[in-house]
């Protein structure tokens, strides 16, 4: 089975990221067909809403780390990344998320980009990017504190405290939480309200409600920047060997 199953029903487009052995663990070939499957919507008219989603034992689990080491030592933050994280915000179709258990990195950072989160309830979301000696990205340094306050961003961001699916709602992150079996059935629903309603008053009304999509993509761009120097640190290659010989 492909890590990226993207497929269509009716209006919506789903993409379900499907490495559950390394609870989908993001690599640079997930991200570019993820990006390909957002992008690809845009030129579909009949396609009015997309959502994301990943395996019943956990949403993401961030970047593969097998990924990251090698970045540690090479500096380079891979384009398909970058690819991904702009498909994200210049979407002209709404976004859904679907998430159960862990959502960690990227895989909470992405939800900030999405109109509509279901979460299960033992959802959980986290982004420990500062433990590991980097920086948040994804333009989360920009669109979390605007959502959550300082304060409680500042606490998911640096400090690295987790979320619960509770906490998430409260934070203006996650719209509902379910029982996890109800968690897809909830989600699709959602996406299908969406899709049902006009689709160009959707757009105009998303482009007016997330503000100036260049300013957005600059900060992915400094956030990447920041990232990439942060990646042959020596702080971010000190935290990547402890957590391996942790793994042994």
């Amino acid at each position: 089975m492909p890590d990226i199953i993207v497929s269509d029903d009716g209006a919506v487009r789903t993409l379900r990221m499907n490495r559950p052995e390394k609870k989908n663990a993001l690599t640079l070939s997930m991200y570019e067909g993820m990006a390909e499957a957002i992008e690809g919507a845009a030129a579909r008219d009949d396609l009015r809403c997309l959502l994301i989603t990943g395996h019943e034992t956990g949403f993401c689990a961030g970047n593969d780390i097998g990924d990251f080491v090698e970045m540690t030592t090479s500096g380079a933050l891979g384009a398909p990344i970058l690819r991904f994280l702009h498909a994200l915000n210049r979407s002209e179709k709404p976004l859904v998320a679907a998430v159960a258990g862990r959502a960690v990195g990227v895989g909470t950072t992405m939800l900030l980009h999405c109109d509509h989160v279901v979460a299960a309830e033992d959802a959980v979301l986290s982004t420990p990017f500062v433990a590991l000696g980097l920086v948040p990205e994804a333009a989360s340094s920009l669109i979390a504190p605007r959502l959550m306050g300082h304060a409680r961003a500042f606490e998911l961001l640096v400090m690295g405290r987790p979320l619960t699916a509770t906490a998430a709602k409260a934070a203006g992150i996650v719209n509902t939480v379910v029982a996890a079996a109800e968690l897809e059935s909830a989600a699709l629903a959602a996406a299908r309200e969406i899709a049902a309603l006009p689709p160009h008053a959707v757009a105009a009304s998303r482009r007016l409600m997330r503000g100036a999509q260049a300013q957005i993509d600059g900060h992915i761009e400094a956030e990447a920047e920041a990232f990439r120097k942060r990646l042959v640190s020596p702080e971010a290659k000190a935290a990547f060997a402890a957590f391996l010989n942790k793994k042994k």
